[in-house]
């Protein structure tokens, strides 16, 4: 479990009670909405935090769909966090990507759960307002209904469906055209990963696009670029010079990030960073390094998603 983990404490041997047995049933699902919505999982956990604080407040016995309550309950709170936290990201020193997370297998056998929760589409929905995004999250993702979204958004179920509308339109726009299979991606990030262990200048322009993009994100900490780099020549440049500076301490192990496959680069034997692709049509298009230390706690353990 999380550093802030909500389970409540029980006895060895005892029940837990109704409350908790069903905050905790649907714990992964929980965690999995507030962390769509929010990019972090450690505002996440304090969304569920909080969502718990309130659950317990609440007579079980005037809750008719307890999971959907649950889930209203922590899209509000989610809210509310997205909007206090919107300064925050504004003065943030060069790209902000998402939160990284070492994912459990199960989550890249969900095909649709892993491309809604891929750093790239989490960047695509980074660019909605955040009732936007909690509409799109719950309806395209975890398939609510339009009345049970109203009710956590405080809307009409109309305007919902014209939020919906316009949520999907832009998403679609500007998200991977393709889901591509968990098999082509790891054919690509191997690949990668060896025009990169080797050196291999021209290894790694064969692998990339020629549009491709790469973001990093150092948060001030740690050195990153802070503008996008853009094209393949720029991108593997700027790669190939960043290898030659640390390749004798530096070590690559492929990891799941994200219901994906990616990498963990480690200095010394500490991680420095996570590296998450975009891959289309067999090529890398966009890159994504974490390198902000505050980010990095969720990749030493798997975290458990779930719709």
């Amino acid at each position: 479990m999380a550093e802030h983990d909500v389970r409540p404490g029980v006895s060895e041997g005892a029940r837990p009670d109704p409350a908790t047995e069903m905050f905790v049933a649907h714990r992964n699902l929980l965690f999995t909405v507030a962390y769509e919505m929010l990019g972090s999982a450690a505002d996440a956990e304090d969304v569920l935090q909080e969502t718990w604080l309130l659950w317990t407040d609440i007579d079980l016995d005037t809750v008719h769909n307890q999971r959907a309550y649950l889930v209203r309950m922590t899209t509000r709170q989610a809210l509310m966090r997205m909007r206090a936290l919107s300064r925050r990201k504004e003065t943030y020193v060069g790209p902000w990507l998402p939160e990284p997370l070492l994912t459990t297998p199960d989550v890249a056998d969900d095909v649709e759960l892993a491309d809604s929760v891929s750093l790239a589409v989490l960047l695509v929905l980074e660019t909605l307002a955040p009732t936007e995004r909690a509409v799109f999250v719950l309806r395209e993702v975890f398939e609510l209904d339009y009345d049970e979204i109203a009710e956590a958004v405080d809307k009409t179920p109309a305007a919902v469906r014209q939020i919906a509308h316009r949520a999907r339109t832009h998403v679609t726009a500007r998200r991977p055209r393709d889901v591509v299979s968990p098999a082509d991606s790891r054919a690509a990030l191997q690949a990668f990963q060896r025009a990169v262990e080797t050196g291999d200048l021209q290894g790694l322009l064969d692998v990339l696009a020629p549009d491709v993009v790469a973001l990093s994100d150092g948060g001030g900490v740690k050195q990153a670029v802070r503008r996008p780099v853009v094209g393949a020549g720029k991108v593997s440049r700027l790669l190939a010079a960043g290898l030659e500076r640390v390749s004798a301490q530096m070590s690559v192990e492929p990891v799941q990030v994200n219901g994906c496959p990616g990498l963990i680069m480690r200095l010394d034997g500490e991680i420095d960073g996570v590296l998450a692709v975009r891959v289309e049509g067999g090529l890398v298009t966009g890159l994504y390094f974490v390198r902000n230390p505050e980010k990095l706690s969720r990749v030493e353990r798997e975290t458990a998603l779930s719709r």
